[in-house]
């Protein structure tokens, strides 16, 4: 009796609807060994880097927020450090602390939109927010608050909520009076109580067990939590937790971007490793420079301690590297109380700088510049000619360098459930989502947003499953 003909399905989810940006997903399967994963970004090219050429060296931080409506803050804080770096300038004192402040304010905004109205429906049995709603309409509710009071953060500092107008190089056109700020404490304060809640209640989630093999890469400071700015630190994969790391200027020396066939998106390498920004990485790098308080938090989570950095003599112990993007969620939420309790703390230590902002004449010159915005490490560089004018420009976003480490959760993930039994069109649908949705690319994604073309071919049964 012949053995029987290996049995091939290729899957082909043709567009991510209601998403930033148009994105498809293919997987091929062979015989229930999954043999090909393509996350596939097929919008037409913006060229943001080709039109900066030619303008100013004074455009860029306006020019770039334009690239994200949920990010904006992060692309200006980029271009700022960059340019400002090429022209040998640096912010310091109280418009150092405005900057941090209003990136909070992203950090608050953007993290509480995820966790609420993204991620959390897919932990608790709902197809989307309204759903969620309509069970659980109170944690809704304090997610909807939290986000306003991030959003007015960045109105305030930036002059409004989405692609804020008041950022410049060197510092800001306007800046606060202790006045003005009286309010927004406030605000924070409650908030406070809301991010302590909203830990609380990501913690009783059910975690499914999942490991991502990519390097961890974020920046890191010297004694601060990395926001808005740092040194690029990677945490290897499958190595002694020593962190290392290498000068901002070496960026594109160790992060190479590629054209994939089926992607108009580039795809990174550190290294020539699959790597991963955001949230995991930041905990896994500098998680033990966050607050007290945020890092009890993180204990009653159940996160435990984070690694202790590099190698020193206060080492307590080699803490706990989360590897899981299903709880990635939950380092999430330590982050927003984090950002809510350093925005107090900017708050009641300000004091209004005598002048908005520092002078940054123009120069030649090439300038680099990082900061984590939720996603991950955004970076930017410039190359300056003498009279300022861009000559060159180079972004690389973190959902790009987290297309390849998503591609491998979603191979392992999807395998998993074949392992366990043979699933349906559906159940692989659900578990393609949630592996896309556990890592926040930038992109709107709402719940069942993926259409699910199957073909066959070879085998007996050339029918959809389902």
């Amino acid at each position: 009796m012949s053995e029987p003909a290996p049995r091939s399905q290729v899957l082909r989810i043709p567009a991510l609807t209601r998403v930033e940006g148009e994105t498809a997903l293919h997987l091929r399967i062979h015989d229930g060994t999954v043999t090909e994963t393509r996350l596939a970004i097929y919008e037409a090219p913006r060229f943001f880097e080709a039109f900066l050429r030619g303008r100013a060296h004074t455009e860029p931080p306006d020019l770039t927020s334009r690239i994200c409506g949920i990010c904006p803050v992060a692309y200006q804080m980029s271009a700022c450090r960059a340019i400002e770096d090429a022209c040998g300038i640096t912010v310091e004192g109280q418009l150092a602390a405005l900057r941090r402040l209003l990136y909070c304010g992203e950090w608050i905004e953007s993290q509480t939109l995820h966790i609420h109205l993204l991620h959390a429906p897919d932990f608790l049995g709902h197809e989307d927010v309204i759903g969620l709603a309509r069970a659980h309409r109170e944690h809704v509710e304090r997610g909807l608050r939290l986000k306003q009071t991030g959003n007015a953060v960045v109105e305030l500092l930036g002059g409004r909520a989405i692609h804020p107008v008041n950022v410049r190089l060197g510092g800001f056109h306007r800046t606060p009076t202790r006045t003005e700020l009286r309010p927004l404490a406030e605000r924070l304060r409650t908030a406070l109580d809301d991010a302590w809640d909203t830990v609380r209640w990501v913690a009783g989630f059910d975690f499914p067990d999942a490991e991502c093999d990519a390097d961890l890469f974020a920046l890191a400071e010297a004694d601060t939590y990395a926001i808005e700015s740092g040194v690029p630190t990677v945490l290897p994969y499958g190595e002694a937790l020593t962190p290392r790391s290498f000068p901002l200027r070496d960026f594109c020396d160790h992060v190479t971007e590629v054209h994939v066939p089926y992607s108009t998106a580039l795809h990174s390498r550190l290294d020539g490793r699959r790597h991963l920004t955001g949230s995991l990485a930041r905990w896994a790098v500098s998680g033990h420079l966050l607050s007290p308080t945020a890092l009890e938090a993180a204990r009653e989570a159940g996160l435990g301690d984070p690694p202790p950095g590099r190698p020193g003599p206060k080492d307590t112990g080699p803490g706990t590297v989360c590897r899981n993007p299903y709880r990635s969620i939950l380092v999430r939420a330590v982050e927003v109380l984090y950002a809510v309790e350093e925005a107090l703390r900017i708050i009641d230590a300000y004091e209004q700088p005598g002048r908005p902002y520092v002078e940054v004449p123009a120069r030649a010159g090439i300038g680099h510049g990082a900061t984590e915005a939720p996603r991950g490490l955004l970076y930017h560089r410039y190359a300056l000619d003498d009279s300022g004018r861009i000559t060159d420009a180079r972004l690389i976003p973190p959902t790009a360098q987290n297309q390849g480490a998503i591609e491998e959760d979603l191979r392992r993930i999807v395998q998993a459930g074949l392992d366990r039994a043979e699933a349906s069109e559906a159940e692989l649908t659900h578990l393609c989502e949630r592996a896309v949705r556990n890592h926040d690319p930038c992109i709107s994604c709402s719940a069942h947003f993926l259409e699910l073309d199957v073909e066959h071919i070879g085998g007996s049964d050339p029918s959809p499953r389902g």
